[in-house]
């Protein structure tokens, strides 16, 4: 449960899925305009795409081949729905294609596959797509496409051109479709956002003026008319930002009916627990309740070495607590609570790949989130999660609003798995996670000391399940080996590695060597995502 769409639904800007690896993009680069945009599965139901009575659909691009079985398609009826009422429609490189396909033009397999970096060049002076520019004019794109238009469907005229000679923009502007052979949400086409807002605001006529106040507004409606003014509702609070956003909300919607849990699960940084429940009380107000399910988890954990069993062990354990809480809360107040809420984000939902109608099927699942993919098709409580449509900057905005103080909102990210998806391979084994938190203590206070908390999207150490030979105390070791890892980002979608210097990497290494027993070398972890994800499980 959580949003469906703003309530100005005349300037929802909805996306139709394909599976490209850039299509949350469009989303981020939309809603960055004040712009609500949506992206659902591009094969939804003609009768889904009309509830949300969108101004503006975009059709985005994938790898798929539209002379391929089963290619991906809007659905039936879909084309005399955009036309009667009015949409404006917008396709990007496989977008485009089908348009072109669908309405009688004809696509082939290119002679020159285009990928990377490309020059265009307008062909047609006075399009809508390009606004004021002139025949001639050329900017910097990002291509990947194999297949290409060679014939146009009746009306359509050829804007613009790659310097290879094929079609990278054409338009109806009777019929007002529109299509870009290339990806104007990436920030390798230079002048792709002037031309996403252009067409947004001077086009189509949208207006901006979505903002996260509309959010909380629409959030707080829509638990009021789901919880009713008499069910009590259960919170998962991980200590993150996440969940934390997600129960102030719901508090400020039904008040004393919210029961928060915080669970320690044993898999919690170094005094984690002891510093969030601080947290809670001192500066958030929350009524919590502290739940030791150490020895549950671990033992349920002992001996599992996939990452995605992990996830999901951890999930099942964690609704196993919710439903033993709710039986609980059942005795004391005689009335037993029917929903759970969740801080799930968007990014979660499109990397967990969940089912028809939520998004993302033409796509590879990349991992399951244990609130996402990972919970139990028996779960007996209902789910609430206003934050699920949202990205992480975008929480952290509607946190300010709710007075969450700014230094708790800064938090870096940490995974409802915990350190569990920090030791590839056997969590229990050994003394892996007293030596997880140790090291990643001395990192994360180390970045601390040094200013750059901020400016890094999320940092921590990862055990690894090897041993290398050392030199310590002039005796030979065979001891653990941990990497660090540190990444910025914007939404947790993609990802660069930060780039420390030298100084700093030297006297952190020197500290984990030194400081905990039972490790002897530091590596460092200098992969983006993609190609890597963040969390190394």
């Amino acid at each position: 449960m959580g949003s469906q769409a703003p309530a100005a639904k005349s300037n929802v800007v909805l996306i139709l899925d394909y599976g490209s690896q850039y299509t949350h993009l469009i989303t981020r680069r939309i809603r960055s305009l004040s712009v609500f945009s949506l992206c659902i599965n591009g094969t939804s139901s003609l009768e889904t795409i009309t509830k949300l009575e969108p101004s503006v659909i975009i059709l985005s691009g994938g790898p798929h081949s539209v002379h391929a079985d089963g290619a991906p398609s809007f659905p039936p009826g879909f084309i005399e729905y955009v036309e009667s009422r009015g949409v404006y429609l917008l396709g990007i490189c496989y977008g485009l294609q089908l348009i072109v396909q669908k309405l009688g033009g004809v696509v082939n397999v290119g002679e020159k596959h285009e990928y990377g970096r490309m020059e265009i060049e307008v062909v047609k002076g006075g399009s809508e797509l390009f606004g004021n520019r002139s025949v001639g004019d050329s900017q910097v794109v990002w291509m990947s496409h194999g297949d290409e238009a060679v014939k146009l469907p009746d009306g359509f005229d050829v804007v613009a051109r790659s310097h290879q000679g094929a079609v990278a923009a054409i338009e109806h502007r009777e019929r007002r479709f529109y299509g870009l052979q290339y990806h104007p949400e990436v920030t390798h086409s230079t002048e792709g956002m002037e031309t996403l807002k252009h067409f947004l605001f001077n086009v189509c006529g949208v207006t901006a003026g979505w903002k996260m106040e509309d959010v909380l507004e629409e959030e707080i409606k829509i638990i009021k008319d789901i919880v009713g003014l008499e069910d009590h509702v259960i919170c998962a609070l991980s200590g993150g930002v996440d969940s934390t956003v997600a129960a102030t909300i719901v508090h400020k919607a039904i008040g004393d009916r919210l029961h928060c849990v915080f669970v320690d699960n044993g898999l919690l940084r170094y005094k984690e627990g002891e510093r969030v429940m601080d947290t809670f009380r001192r500066d958030l107000h929350l009524p919590v309740t502290c739940v030791d399910a150490t020895e549950q988890f671990l033992s349920k954990l002992k001996g599992v070495v996939d990452p995605e069993m992990k996830r999901k062990i951890i999930g099942k354990e964690f609704i196993c607590i919710f439903d033993q809480f709710a039986q609980d809360l059942e005795k004391q107040l005689g009335k037993k609570p029917t929903y759970l809420v969740q801080g799930t984000l968007y990014p979660d939902v499109i990397e967990s790949c969940p089912p028809p109608g939520s998004g993302r099927t033409h796509s590879h699942t990349i991992k399951s989130h244990h609130n996402v993919g990972g919970l139990p098709k028996d779960m007996k409580l209902k789910l609430i999660e206003p934050l699920k449509l949202l990205f992480k900057d975008e929480v952290r905005e509607l946190g300010k609003i709710l007075n969450i103080p700014v230094a708790f909102l800064k938090r870096h990210p940490f995974p409802g798995p915990g350190l569990a998806v920090r030791i590839p391979g056997d969590v229990t084994e050994g003394n892996a996670l007293d030596i997880l938190r140790q090291a990643d203590e001395i990192f994360i206070q180390s970045i601390k000391e040094a200013g750059l908390y901020d400016d890094i999207w999320q940092a921590f150490a990862v055990f690894l399940p090897v041993k290398t030979v050392g030199v310590q105390g002039d005796q030979r070791t065979h001891s653990h080996a941990v990497a660090l890892r540190a990444v910025t980002s914007q939404d947790g979608m993609t990802a660069d590695w930060y780039n420390f210097n030298f100084k700093f990497l030297d006297e952190v290494s020197r500290k984990i060597c030194n400081g905990v027993r039972g490790v002897n070398r530091v590596l460092l972890d200098i992969t983006s995502k993609p190609p890597s994800t963040i969390e190394w499980e």
